[in-house]
């Protein structure tokens, strides 16, 4: 398999990464919605939107490549699900892996960067959502110690998802 370079993503990536975000969205999830309301969900991933929080210190983005191509990213902001952080929380926004390169890695060395620049920007919680039918994922942020919070609507154009909003505090979270 090819090697997988990992970095930091810039502004200038925000094209690249607006079209990793609508192609691994639709890969994992396109199938569940009506195309009216995938296309407008999709519509807030566009390169704009992407280089606006590529820009803002707040943000960090991690990409993942393959002989030059982004397969895979994870992107870390400030919280905004629907909780009452109990102390420096950070969010995890988005997170993932297209499918040809699921089960290489590349979610674990994505995750490992995630608790670490986490940690580094002064968080004690990590939080995050997961599609509830999702078990793949709901199995793999288990593994790190993420607990469950509370339900949330995900929202995919007039689309309500349930959604689990899970924790993870840091101090306890293992790298690897």
């Amino acid at each position: 398999m090819t090697d997988i370079d990992y970095r930091d993503a810039k502004p200038a990536d925000a094209a690249r990464l607006a079209e990793l975000a609508r192609r691994s969205f639709t890969e994992t999830f396109g199938h569940l919605y009506r195309p009216e309301d995938l296309a407008a969900f999709l519509a807030g991933h566009n390169p704009e939107q992407w280089r606006e929080e590529l820009a803002d210190p707040a943000f960090a983005v991690r990409i993942a490549q393959a002989s030059g191509e982004a397969v895979g990213y994870a992107k870390l902001g400030p919280p905004s699900l629907p909780f009452e952080p109990r102390g420096p929380s950070i969010e995890l926004r988005q997170f993932y892996v297209l499918a040809p390169w699921q089960g290489a890695g590349l979610a674990r060395e994505l995750m490992a960067w995630v608790i670490l620049e986490a940690r580094a920007r002064g968080a004690e919680d990590l939080y995050l959502s997961v599609f509830v039918d999702n078990h793949r994922a709901r199995r793999f942020y288990a593994r790190y110690g993420f607990e469950y919070v509370g339900d949330y609507d995900f929202m995919v154009g007039n689309h309500a998802d349930v959604d689990h909003v899970m924790r993870l505090f840091l101090r306890d979270a293992h790298v690897g």
